[in-house]
This record gives C-alpha cells, sequence and structure tokens, in this order.
C-alpha cells in the first residue's frame, strides 16, 4: 500500500497515526512490552485519548526477535493463522531484556535497541546494525477507499467477475491499515516473497501476497510467501495469512515497506551468520520439509495436457523411453484420464481406461514406473460427485447459502471446502480408491483462485480473506498426509503448483504455465530461484515449457536444466515432451543427463536429507553460497545444486555465446565442454564467455568438494547409495578435513560418514561411521600432481570414465576404510 503521496505529501484522504514516543516498557513473560503513543507527550493532558500502540518484543526460539504491534486489543485475531514450529521444536533462547530509558531485548546475538523519544529502533547483530526502524515507521492508517482498488485482492477476477461475486456489498469508505517501515542502505538487496517471475532482486518492486492463477510471465505468482531475505544478513517473514502488500523501495526509495489491512501486525526478524542459517530459523519457525521418496527423484513423464491419453499412447511411450535408456521412473497422467467437463470425478475415463487398475499393474511391472494423478479441488456441476457435495454442505457457499460456482476453468465448478472435516474425508475417500487401484502420487494443481468476497466456509470463524492463501496448505496437507498414510512416512510426494508460507512442508512444487521459449525457461529459473530464498527446498517445472510446443534446441537447452534440477518432468500442454519428438539426437543427450543424475544421487539424496532436517534448499541462488562476493547478489540464471555443483543453463542455441560468473577459487567441469577429454579447471572470480554445445551446460564443482557418486547405468534413481560409490576429490584444501555423509537411500538413514584429510604429502580418506560396499577414489588436483604410493587401494587409469572425466582414480581394496594417497603437488597456474 502506497499512503505518500511522493515523499513530503500524504495523499488526499489517508490520515497517518504514527508511533512517535515511547511512553512505557516492561518486562512479562521474557517479552518486553512497550506502550508507544501517536502524539508527543508534554503533559497529562496529552495522554487522553489515543491511539496508543502495544508494542511486543519477543523471542519463540534463538535468533529470531518477534514484533506484535497492536491498536485495538479486542479485535479477534485473523483465522486460520498460519502454524509455527509445525513439525519442529523452538531451539532454546537466551533471551536477555532491558526497560527503562533505553529498552531492548537480545538473543542469539540479535538486539533489539529502542530509542524513545522519537521512537525509533534498530536491529543489530554482533555490533552491526542490520537495519533501523526510523521515527514515523510505524503506524496505522485510515485510507481512503479509492487508493485500496490497485491492491491484488480487489483487481482479481474474484472480485469483479459477475459469477464469482454477483452480491456485491458497498465498500467502506475508509479502510484501516496497519504499516511497518525499515531501512534500505546503500546496495542492500532484498529476494524472496515465494515464487515471483519478475526480476530476481526485488528492489524497486512492489509485491502482494496474494495467491493468483497468472501464469510465469506477470506480475502475479502461484506460491505467494510474505518472507524476504536481505544482503544486509537478515530474513523477515510476516506472521498474516491474509493478503501482505509490500513496497520494497518503491514508494520510498530507501524503505522497505510492509501493509497489511487490520489492528494488528505482527512479524519476526530473523537473524543468522549466512543465508543458510537465515533460511533455516525460517523453516524451523514455519515448518521443514517431508523428505520426499528417493524414487521421485527420477524422470516424471506425463501424457501432457491436451493430447492424446490413450493405452496405445501412453505404452508407446514408455516403449520408446526405454529402448532409448530414457527409463522413466514416475508417469503423469494429466486431467483427461477423467470425462471432458466431470473434473473432478475421481473416476478414470472408460473411453480409454476400460480397465484402469489391470492397466495400470500392467505398466508398473513391465515398466516400473510410478503412477501419479492429475486432481485439483474444484468439482464440475456435472461431475457425478456434484449433487452429493452440494446436498452433504461439502462446498463453499455463498453468504446466501447458495453453492459457490463460476464458468472458469470447468463448467458450473464449484470448490471443495477444507474446513469442513466430513468435506475433507469425503475427498479422501476418492483418493484412497484411486491408491487401491495402484495410484502413487497426485498432482495436486490449482487451489490459487479461492473466493474471498460474499462467502462463508463451514468454519464461519475463519475470515475469507485470510483463507484465500491458506487454502492451498489445506489442500495439499491432506493429499500429502493422506499418500503418508498409506504409503508412510518418507512415503509420499504430490506435485504442487501453489502454496503459502509453511507449504513447504509438503513437497514437491513447480513452477506453473510457462511458455516453450528462452525467456519463459528464464522466468522459471528466477521463479525457482525466489521460492528457495523463501523456505522451500525442492523445486520442478515443465521441461521444454507447457505452452506452445519447444523448438528442439529450446527443448534440448531445457532437458539439461530440468535434469539437473531436484525435480525433474517432461509435461506440456497441445504438444508431446517424449525426447524423439525433437529429434533422435535430443533422446541421446536426455539420457546422458538423466544417467548423470542418477549417478548423482548419493550427492543429491543428502542434500535432501538436509533440507528435510535442516530447511537448506537444494537448487539455490548463487548468493546463498557466496554472499560475500557483491557480484552473486544478482546473478539469475545459473544455480548451485547443492553446496558443490554450479549449472549454468544456456539460454541460446549452438551459435548463441552464453556468460557465466564463476566465484572465487579453483572449479572443475563436472561434465567436459567444447569436447575436451580432460576436465576444464578454471580459477576464479571470472565471467566465462564461450559458445556451448548443445549437448552440454556448463557445470563445474567447488574446490575442496567432496562428491559422491553412484555406479553408471543405473536406470532409476531409487537403488542402494552405499553400494559401489565413487568418491570424486575435487582439490582438497590443504590442513582441512571434510566430512561426507552417505545416505543408503531410506529414509533420512545414513550408511556410512566419510572423512577427507589432505596435507602437503598426502590424502587420507577413510570411512568413520558405518560401511560402504565397495568403493573407490577420483582424485582431481593440479595438473602436474605426482602419485608416489597408495595405501589401502589400487590405482586404476585405465578405462573411458577415466578419459571422460579424468582425475587418478584409485579402487579400495575389500573390506578396508581407509585410503591414503601420497602424492606430490607442483602447482601451474591455471
Amino acid at each position: 500500500m502506497r499512503f505518500n503521496d511522493g515523499y513530503w505529501l500524504i495523499k488526499d484522504g489517508v490520515k497517518p497515526y504514527y508511533g512517535l514516543q515511547l511512553v512505557k516498557s516492561v518486562e512479562i513473560d521474557d517479552s518486553l512490552h512497550l506502550q508507544v503513543s501517536s502524539k508527543p507527550i508534554r503533559h497529562r493532558g496529552d495522554t487522553l485519548a489515543g491511539p496508543v500502540f502495544d508494542v511486543k518484543f519477543h523471542s519463540p526460539t534463538e535468533g529470531i526477535i518477534g514484533v506484535r504491534i497492536t491498536h485495538f486489543k479486542g479485535i479477534r485475531p485473523v483465522t486460520p493463522g498460519i502454524p509455527l514450529f509445525p513439525n519442529a521444536t523452538p531451539e532454546p533462547s537466551n533471551v536477555s531484556i532491558s526497560i527503562g530509558e533505553n529498552p531492548s531485548i537480545s538473543t542469539g546475538g540479535l538486539t533489539a535497541a529502542i530509542n524513545p523519544k522519537p521512537y525509533s529502533f534498530t536491529f543489530s547483530a554482533n555490533n552491526r546494525v542490520i537495519t533501523t526502524c526510523h521515527p514515523k515507521s510505524q503506524f496505522i492508517a485510515d485510507v481512503a477507499h479509492r487508493w485500496t482498488t490497485t491492491s491484488a485482492s480487489s483487481t482479481t477476477c474474484l472480485a469483479n467477475d459477475i459469477s464469482a461475486n454477483p452480491y456485491r456489498t458497498p465498500e467502506p469508505a475508509t479502510v484501516r491499515y496497519i504499516a511497518q517501515e525499515f531501512n534500505v542502505s546503500p546496495g542492500e538487496k532484498f529476494y524472496g516473497f515465494g515464487e515471483q517471475f519478475g526480476a530476481f532482486v526485488k528492489n524497486g518492486q512492489r509485491i502482494d501476497i496474494w495467491n493468483q492463477d497468472g501464469g510465469t510471465a506477470s506480475e502475479q505468482a502461484y506460491k505467494c510467501v510474505p518472507f524476504y531475505f536481505s544482503t544486509a544478513g537478515y530474513g523477515l517473514f510476516v506472521n498474516h495469512p491474509g493478503e501482505v502488500e509490500f513496497e520494497v523501495g518503491s514508494e520510498k526509495v530507501s524503505r522497505v515497506a510492509i501493509s497489511i489491512r487490520g489492528e494488528q501486525l505482527e512479524y519476526f526478524f530473523i537473524s543468522g551468520s549466512t543465508p543458510l542459517e537465515v533460511l533455516s530459523r525460517y523453516t524451523l519457525l514455519t515448518g521443514r520439509p517431508a523428505l520426499p521418496p528417493l524414487w521421485t527423484f527420477g524422470l516424471w513423464l506425463s501424457t501432457s495436457f491436451l493430447t492424446d491419453y490413450g493405452t496405445e499412447t501412453v505404452t508407446g511411450f514408455l516403449e520408446g523411453m526405454k529402448q532409448r535408456n530414457c527409463d522413466v521412473r514416475v508417469f503423469h497422467l494429466d486431467c483427461f484420464w477423467m470425462k471432458q467437463y466431470e473434473w473432478c470425478s475421481f473416476t478414470f475415463d472408460p473411453e480409454n481406461f476400460p480397465n484402469p487398475a489391470e492397466y495400470l499393474s500392467s505398466i508398473k511391472e513391465k515398466y516400473g514406473v510410478k503412477i501419479c494423478l492429475w486432481i485439483n479441488p474444484y468439482i464440475s456441476q456435472f461431475s457425478p460427485l456434484f449433487d452429493e457435495a452440494a446436498r452433504e454442505g461439502y462446498f463453499i457457499k455463498r453468504t446466501n447459502g447458495d453453492v459457490w460456482q463460476w464458468d472458469l476453468w470447468q463448467p458450473g465448478l464449484a470448490i471443495v471446502d477444507m474446513t469442513n472435516p466430513a468435506a475433507r474425508q469425503w475427498y479422501k475417500s476418492k483418493l484412497v480408491a484411486l491408491m487401491d487401484l495402484g495410484v502413487d502420487s497426485f498432482k495436486t494443481d490449482f487451489a490459487e483462485r479461492i473466493p474471498h468476497m460474499n462467502i462463508k466456509y463451514h468454519e464461519d470463524k475463519y475470515d475469507s480473506y485470510a483463507m484465500h492463501n491458506m487454502y492451498t496448505i489445506m489442500y495439499n496437507q491432506l493429499v500429502h498426509e493422506t499418500l503418508e498414510e498409506r504409503y508412510g512416512k518418507g512415503g509420499a510426494v504430490v506435485f504442487a503448483r501453489s502454496s503459502f508460507a509453511g507449504g513447504q512442508r509438503f513437497p514437491t512444487h513447480w513452477g506453473g504455465d510457462v511458455e516453450s521459449t528462452f525467456e519463459g525457461m528464464a522466468e522459471t529459473l528466477r521463479g525457482g530461484l525466489s521460492l528457495t530464498l523463501s523456505g522451500f527446498a525442492f523445486t520442478s517445472h515443465d521441461i521444454g515449457g507447457f505452452e506452445g510446443t519447444p523448438p528442439a534446441h529450446v527443448y534440448i537447452r531445457w532437458l539439461a536444466y530440468g535434469l539437473f534440477s531436484s525435480h525433474s518432468r517432461l509435461h506440456g500442454s497441445e504438444s508431446y515432451r517424449v525426447p524423439w519428438v525433437y529429434g533422435e539426437e535430443a533422446a541421446r543427450i536426455l539420457a546422458k543427463y538423466l544417467n548423470a543424475k542418477h549417478r548423482l544421487m548419493p550427492y543429491i539424496y543428502a542434500q535432501a536429507i538436509a533440507a528435510h532436517r535442516l530447511g537448506y534448499p537444494i537448487q539455490r541462488a548463487m548468493l546463498v553460497d557466496f554472499i560475500d562476493d557483491r557480484t552473486a547478489h544478482c546473478l539469475d540464471q545459473q544455480y548451485m545444486l547443492g553446496p558443490s555443483l554450479l549449472f549454468a543453463p544456456v539460454f541460446g542455441d549452438d551459435n548463441h555465446e552464453t556468460e557465466y560468473y564463476l566465484p572465487a577459487g579453483t572449479w572443475t567441469a563436472y561434465t567436459p565442454l567444447l569436447g575436451s577429454g580432460k576436465p576444464r579447471v578454471v580459477r576464479g572470480p571470472r565471467w566465462v564467455k564461450e559458445v556451448v554445445p548443445l549437448s552440454e551446460i556448463p557445470a563445474y564443482v567447488r574446490a575442496g568438494s567432496v562428491l559422491a557418486l553412484g555406479p553408471s547405468d543405473m536406470k532409476k534413481p531409487d537403488y542402494n547409495l552405499a553400494e559401489d560409490v565413487e568418491l570424486r576429490l575435487y582439490h582438497p584444501e590443504l590442513g582441512k578435513t571434510v566430512a561426507c555423509e552417505i545416505p543408503s537411500g531410506h529414509g533420512a538413514e545414513i550408511a556410512a560418514t566419510v572423512t577427507v584429510t589432505s596435507d602437503e604429502s598426502q590424502v587420507v580418506v577413510k570411512v568413520v561411521q558405518g560401511s560402504l560396499g565397495g568403493w573407490g577414489v577420483r582424485l582431481f588436483e593440479d595438473p602436474t600432481l605426482k602419485i608416489d604410493g597408495v595405501v589401502g587401494a589400487t590405482l586404476d587409469g585405465s578405462g573411458e570414465e577415466c578419459v571422460n572425466h579424468g582425475g587418478i582414480l584409485f579402487r579400495a581394496d575389500s573390506g578396508v576404510t581407509e585410503v591414503i594417497i601420497r602424492r606430490t603437488i607442483n602447482p601451474v597456474t591455471v
């Protein structure tokens, strides 16, 4: 919300009441409570009337300070609220509070210090001011309605479509807002706010936290999250389920402003020594992701949307993929597995699938695939389920008692009321029946266009504006928990399009409807990087794009980006995404990348476990790992996959000159580039500008990394990750010990922990915990490296693998737990 007319003037019709002076401070139950007057207090007469704000500073866990600003305490809290600490225990917070002339509260090195007159405060960490709430930066404002009409909740079709909102109530003349502003320091940059497809750096943008179905090429977003990350070293989460309006250096260029409608605003200021620590603390607060099953990291293939779903087509796709070594792990049937006009009926179309249980069983057995079905929470009035659900009160209703309906997407569709326990059980029973047929997962589509005007829920205390964003959480939680009940903890996965704060608990999420262009590919990457800077760990998208048919070079470039994402799916709208449609060379390239991803599963799944335990994102922006490198702050066309692997997708054909950045240190090419038979080594920081063949993607490994790889040609991701492991050591740092955890592939179980210690004369690789079923070491160091001897292993210098990837390979002797490589290094400048 913008309250000002320029910098000096307030808009006509806006009446602000600023917090101007601290009147009283008191400590209550490990919290600092302030009374803040909206006018200067010169004598007792100035204490008559208000507003006077009740401002509470508290610490729910170490390193986080919450601030709750309340005008009228008697207003009921907005419900449903965002669950806090839903699946993790707060860390004990050693809170220190001082009151009196200069109140303050501290926890874990983070301090909020209050200046009483004029009222303001700072957040600092380790004696460094992070940001400041300046005078007149905390306030309520009564705003003339005409200034509120540009908010997302007002401009949406849900507010203006005659079917969505036919019985309109008069708008109030004035709307009450409550707001908070913080300083924007020179050079400070902001990120996150959920899956935002616009400019990656959010400075200068107005962002409304209000889920909408707007594709990837607009300011709308499927997954809005009221959280941002700042390069000043903090994150900020607004604990409000409804619409939150952010002005990120856009109304006032040196302020980031937060505003909501209502009488109370709460936010949490989250500190951390690194971006990962900030994100870990944020996900402790709002929820850590479930660990997806190992099989979900394989290749997903779809029928596409508007295409043929017949059994011959499906079988032909699976057979063609198998013959080309592009083995599918999950086969997805999109909307038309049901009859047209009947979504959702939860019943297979008998014309295409006369015996679905038998058919699903046969392709699962023959091709080793899991089955995913498309669903949504909408029920067409032509669905055989509509009358029952309407009769039983399972739908969202208008305030006059009618079922809420409109025609967008399906004729006369209604929306299941997820606040109704009976409706949830009814919806769940439909999913259970499908799992009985052999379904393993569900693509939980839609749930962004949830009405908020003149409607009511079964749970009548729930606010409709809050439910607009919170609905998707209830929807995906229901489906995820239903899958968990059948397949156990660690056995459930949804493929969701919409989400909100806390939705990271129910992975995984894909980027929505993107055009089949390089521009669309770049939008998808920006959206994904913003999402993983908002607490989400797992991301996916439609490889090749959804809308339209990609040219072959777009499809092939996208394959590399898609396969080196946490989850990989081939899906389109009116055209297929099987690779041979784009030429047999595309199939060969897909097979190469898929095999590479399967080999990387010990590494990738270890990152998935870290995401589950700590909230670390897998696919993430460069700044997450290189926050001290200012160049990394603006990079949105490359990413890290975990802490060790850098990928730079190419957004052009085979003549395109791409450019990417390597931060300081030694980087070794993970895949051969430009036809080189030996690994290319580049020393950063530097920009690399080159033409990259269609069959390649710039991919580098960070110096000091220990990369665990599985065997080649496994054909799937779910194998014994601790068997026949190759440990790749990339330029080990002298005098350092690095630990590497090798998962078994069974849930979060770690099969072995390996340490690597390097000094000037030797590298020692040791299994310090657990065991490995056969393993080897491949050492990447300077090219003049001379091996003086090896203990516990045999030097293996032959074979195509060695020629392709370089390095010096050592096969560990049977039963050994330690390999010592003695060598002489003669460093050269690369």
